[in-house]
């Protein structure tokens, strides 16, 4: 009696399609489930590094820091810091002393300078520059003053009689921005000499020992700023930076006990305040993905335990027979269901574990770029081995289930009527109330952010409304298929015998028919709509910052440079422009110079084929008045021009435009100005495609003064924009699994017609038929199920995502609104691969006739 379960796992050897469809159904299953925890915890690993991106390195951990320190209280603070770092995981503390300008410093004999004595434990000397001279114990001086003055190596500096250390280095000055180890260090050692910054130099010691052997003979009683900071690792997880914090804030408790203790309690302002902050932002985006993508995660887990249930079924109806003879001699319910599953449980775990390991392995091609946590790869395990352990039990209950209605109770027809009722059951209008629902939520999304809270409020119901839009379209299409196949005995087109055994095919198995189209258009459409989301969000944020700022960056200079005093620096003559701006009757009015303008500035970004057409026409003098591009033009907009100019003379209208976006405003060329109107101009930038550090380089070189500059990365916090990305990131990973298991039933179902297709074609052409012509019957029947999924597809993929990219814009005060990016190389995409799907599924059906043997035609 127990043979039969003895014998199962090579007994089912004799079925290998199921086993196929059993491995391949419990692979997606785990690979969905897997993903969805792999997708949130990864993008708490992006959100991180966005963050520590933007952040000084030195901020990842606790920082310590007094204005105006007495030096004797210095060797207090940093013993407590020292003796408490290690036991909490830090390694040696970094400590920068900055002095207060100390004046009549004298070099050569001219006591006039003003300098800054400034030192930074470990890489201090290796993020400067040398110019000249050794690392020998001593003093770096800045190029400037060095350069200016002509003090070389060697000089020996004093400060009202008192000896400096000589100077033993010549070290290239750290200009506004700074690089980024010395970010946090702005305030001490960069000097801003265009904004008469007192200080002729900061001057650096090569060790401690010099530092304080230097401000020993001065005599400085107090440090202007002093920092101590850590230089860890940026962490790359969520855990890994919510540990760092804890760690911080341990630290801090146990530095400030220590200094209490002492009766020092005041003397230090210690806090991970910029870093704390951080994590949380990365915290709340990994739970906004979490959330958006756990609805669809469980519908996704809950398709693939009903395909592993039609398994079940199909599996029930092959061992028919065998069941009936088992149950017959007397093995229970429980018993058949665990044969069900001594033939298919290898198959389903190995195909889930499959699943799983893929969906890790793939997280860098389908996810967020971020690392996941430890403990999330740990539960996405956990995850897959639910699914396994349910799609296991799914199994053998419905089995048993079976076994038992059919053998003990005998109600196989009223069960067959109550599927009949189910398939009658109007389940479009279900998700149809759905998607209505979630457009209800849609309409107010993002609008429920708070001030300093940079990520929208995540609505569930809100995102799910693309899918249950497709869903429906979908159930719609299919009960509009299933009806058509119903009736269409009543076809007659035997002139063309090609499309009418086509016809009568697509009747005769109309539940697979209706089951893959319904998967095709589910997948079709829900790709269609979270690439063009995903996508959408991305372009949104390129569009929104270049309009914003200009060009890849923007420069706010002084007159100068604007009237064409000072010339544009030779390394940025080629990429850069000058833009006045005027204001005061309501309308920006931009002064560019047509000849550099559309090279420099982010023209890509403005629709209309004739942009250079325009700047001609402003650029030649009109007697009416002021020749001007009008830019998002409103009823109310005033034609008059601010600082006495002409009034507008219109030449042409656009409605977006670089640094005005789509408010109302103009546009005019510098070369139909007077030189007194250009005098007029309050405010001069410089647009440049060049990197920012680049251009704040040569310019600051030039003497250009530059109070304000802005840069596209970080004009925009771009965080909003890819929490919506990576959410829809994964409705398109949803949507790529339901079209490799759409394509997969397609031919799945071709090849379990293989006998009837064999019998039917082998006397169709006994009867005439050329193979050419059943070939094309074939692929009339194949072409027509897959072009209506494609076409529905994509029409209410692309639908769909055009109606939701605009709303799903989480920064909708900032021009222009998201839009859809071009779906043409989606749509052939997916037309190319439908096309290969069909010849592929013809050839197997047309190859069954050809190979088919005479025994197997009369079985069939």
């Amino acid at each position: 009696m127990t043979k039969p379960w003895r014998a199962a796992p090579k007994a089912a050897l004799s079925s290998p399609l199921t086993l196929v469809v059993a491995a391949v159904t419990s692979l997606l299953a785990c690979f969905l489930g897997t993903a969805a925890v792999l997708q949130a915890s990864a993008a708490g690993g992006a959100a991180v590094a966005y963050q520590t991106g933007i952040t000084c390195p030195d901020s990842y951990g606790p920082m310590f820091g007094k204005g105006n320190i007495p030096v004797r209280d210095i060797p207090v603070l940093t013993g407590a810091v020292q003796r408490h770092a290690a036991a909490h995981g830090f390694s040696t503390p970094v400590v920068s002393q900055y002095t207060t300008v100390l004046r009549g410093t004298e070099f050569n004999g001219d006591p006039h300078y003003k300098i800054r004595l400034a030192y930074r434990d470990q890489a201090g000397l290796d993020n400067l520059t040398l110019q000249q001279g050794t690392r020998a114990p001593g003093l770096w001086l800045g190029n400037v003053v060095a350069d200016a003055e002509h003090i070389g190596v060697g000089t020996k500096p004093s400060i009202a009689g008192a000896a400096l250390p000589p100077v033993t280095g010549i070290y290239r000055d750290l200009l506004d921005p700074p690089p980024r180890w010395w970010c946090s260090q702005q305030s001490g050692a960069v000097i801003d000499r265009l904004v008469d910054d007192p200080i002729d130099s900061i001057v650096f010691a090569t060790d401690r020992r010099t530092f304080d052997a230097a401000i020993a003979a001065v005599g400085v009683p107090t440090m202007q700023y002093f920092h101590i900071s850590f230089y860890e690792p940026a962490p790359a997880t969520l855990s890994a930076a919510e540990d760092l914090l804890r760690r911080s804030r341990d630290l801090v408790a146990d530095v400030r006990a220590d200094l209490v203790a002492q009766g020092r309690g005041a003397l230090v302002a210690a806090d991970v305040p910029t870093f704390e902050r951080s994590v949380q932002i990365a915290r709340q985006a990994q739970d906004n993905v979490f959330v958006s993508i756990l609805p669809l995660a469980l519908i996704s887990v809950l398709v693939g335990c009903a395909g592993l249930g039609t398994v079940a079924l199909q599996w029930y109806q092959r061992r028919h027979a065998q069941l009936r003879l088992l149950s017959a001699r007397g093995s229970g319910p429980a018993a058949l269901g665990g044969l069900a599953v001594a033939e298919l449980g290898l198959p389903i775990l190995f195909g889930g574990a499959a699943g799983a390991v893929a969906a890790r392995l793939l997280l860098g091609v389908y996810g967020p770029p971020g690392a996941p946590d430890p403990g999330a790869v740990l539960r996405a395990a956990g995850v897959a081995a639910a699914t396994l352990v349910v799609s296991l039990a799914l199994l053998a209950l419905v089995v048993a289930v079976r076994v038992h209605r059919e053998f003990e109770l005998g109600r196989v027809r009223r069960g067959a009527r109550r599927v009949r009722l189910l398939a009658y059951f109007p389940w479009e209008l279900a998700t149809a109330g759905m998607a209505w629902l979630g457009w209800t939520r849609l309409a107010h999304y993002g609008t429920t952010s708070r001030l300093g809270n940079p990520l929208p409020q995540v609505d569930p119901l809100a995102l799910t409304y693309p899918v249950f839009v497709v869903l429906t379209v979908g159930l719609l299409t299919a009960r509009l298929a299933w009806l058509a196949l119903h009736a269409s005995h009543r076809a007659r087109f035997w002139s063309r015998p090609a499309l009418q055994l086509a016809i009568r095919r697509l009747a005769g198995a109309r539940a697979p028919v209706t089951g893959v189209l319904v998967i095709g258009t589910l997948a079709i459409g829900t790709l269609a709509t979270g690439i063009g989301i995903a996508r959408g969000q991305e372009e949104a944020l390129d569009t929104k910052s270049a309009i914003f700022v200009g060009s890849n960056a923007r420069l706010d200079t002084d007159s100068p440079i604007g009237m064409g005093d000072v010339a544009m620096p030779a390394s940025l003559a080629g990429s850069s422009t000058v833009v006045g701006e005027l204001t005061g009757t309501g309308s920006v009015v931009l002064v560019v110079d047509p000849a550099t303008f559309t090279r420099a500035a982010a023209v890509d970004r403005v629709p209309g084929d004739d942009l250079a057409g325009l700047l001609r026409k402003i650029s030649q003098p009109d007697p009416r008045g002021t020749p001007v591009i009008r830019v998002g033009h409103t009823a109310k907009q005033d034609a008059r021009l601010p600082d006495r100019l002409p009034d507008a003379v219109v030449a042409g209208d656009l409605p977006v435009f670089p640094m005005i976006g789509t408010s109302p405003g103009y546009v005019v060329s510098r070369t139909v100005l007077a030189r007194a109107q250009l005098d007029g101009i309050p405010k001069w930038s410089v647009l440049t495609t060049s990197p920012m550090a680049e251009a704040t380089t040569a310019l600051r070189a030039a003497g250009v003064f530059i109070p304000n500059r802005i840069s596209r990365e970080s004009a925009l916090d771009g965080l909003p924009f890819f929490v919506v990305s990576w959410t829809f990131s994964f409705v398109a990973l949803l949507g790529a699994v339901l079209g490799v298991v759409a394509i997969l039933a397609l031919l799945v179902a071709v090849e379990v017609r293989r006998r009837q297709n064999a019998l039917a074609g082998a006397l169709v052409l006994r009867m005439g038929m050329r193979p050419r012509t059943l070939l094309a019957s074939h692929l009339m029947e194949l072409g027509a199920l897959s072009g209506l999924a494609i076409v529905v597809g994509v029409a209410c993929g692309v639908s769909v995502a055009g109606l939701s990219v605009p709303r799903f814009d989480p920064a909708t005060f900032l021009a222009p609104r998201s839009e859809l990016p071009d779906p043409l190389p989606f749509v052939l995409t997916v037309v190319v691969i439908g096309v290969a799907v069909v010849a592929l599924a013809g050839w197997i059906a047309v190859r069954s006739v050809r190979t088919a043997r005479t025994a197997e035609l009369i079985r069939a």
